[in-house]
């Protein structure tokens, strides 16, 4: 049986608003060459200047997965890394007419079915694949992050989170096949946590945030004043609060879709690795500083 690397029949557009620009942006994906991998290219710029999407350029980490090469940059990468992976596409042009790629809803999903609509195809070149041998760890004492990757014929991922909250508790999402991201991982929404949902609104941060592209979590008792205050910081109508919980729960589509999405956004800053990987990734409380100094320790083993 044939494994060859793949990329996309036909071009493919989409438009939205970036989460922390506030930029309205259009993304177009395009065939690439074998051998080429993913490569974004900001057309609003002189020059056309591209980044290659590997963990060699990454630059920021805070909030999401910013890349920056040939001095351009392109933000918010990891949601749309994630399908592009995810879907087993290994050649892709991905052109950008701003700074940051759109949220949409905050997963993976839309960009799923674009990728889907315009088509996989198999290309003439053979895939090539990085095998783990020995174990890959990279660690964070402070934070209680652990990341590893272990001998493993095929992949898998594993991801468990805890943030000590009432609302989620401990949470634990598991992949082991990529046939079934799509279906399992690709709809899971980012979320955030209230609390810190302020600061970034006051903060000017996520220009582009509103209810309906983030889960948001409610950690404390509220009064209906404070309440409405902050739907007023999203230009929402007041609704009637309901204690704690997920605000806006009618987006949800998983019980775990918190672990569900960190392992989404684990897949697309492992697809920094620029290879197929044949391993069994593990993760407690992963993030994208975390999950993209591994992918550098594993870039270190690909290169060597």
């Amino acid at each position: 049986m044939s494994d060859k690397q793949k990329t996309i029949l036909n071009d493919v557009k989409l438009t939205g608003t970036g989460l922390h620009t506030g930029k309205d942006v259009i993304i177009t994906f395009r065939p690439a060459k074998e051998d080429t991998g993913y490569v974004f290219r900001r057309v609003d710029l002189p020059g056309k200047p591209e980044i290659q999407a590997v963990a060699e350029n990454v630059v920021e980490t805070s909030r999401s997965t910013v890349l920056y090469q040939n001095n351009a940059s392109v933000a918010t990468v990891e949601h749309v890394m994630s399908a592009i992976y995810g879907l087993g596409i290994d050649n892709l042009i991905i052109e950008i007419d701003g700074p940051e790629t759109p949220i949409l809803d905050g997963s993976s999903k839309y960009y799923v079915d674009s990728l889907l609509k315009a088509g996989i195809t198999e290309q003439n070149t053979d895939r090539k694949y990085f095998e783990i041998k020995k174990t890959v760890i990279f660690e964070n004492k402070e934070t209680g992050t652990l990341i590893k990757a272990v001998p493993f014929d095929g992949i898998e991922y594993e991801v468990v989170i805890d943030y000590h909250s009432t609302v989620l508790g401990r949470q634990k999402a598991v992949l082991k096949s990529f046939d079934d991201y799509a279906k399992e991982i690709a709809p899971c929404k980012t979320f955030v946590f209230l609390k810190e949902l302020e600061i970034l609104l006051k903060n000017n941060q996520i220009k582009g945030g509103d209810l309906s592209n983030a889960l948001v979590i409610v950690e404390k008792e509220f009064t209906q004043k404070e309440f409405d205050r902050i739907a007023d910081l999203f230009n929402k109508k007041h609704q009637k609060y309901n204690g704690r919980g997920v605000l806006n729960e009618e987006y949800m589509t998983f019980e775990n879709e918190p672990a569900r999405h960190k392992l989404l956004d684990l897949i697309g800053d492992t697809a920094l690795s620029g290879m197929r990987l044949k391993a069994k990734i593990i993760a407690e409380k992963p993030g994208h500083f975390a999950n993209t100094e591994f992918v550098k320790l594993l870039r270190k083993e690909i290169t060597k």
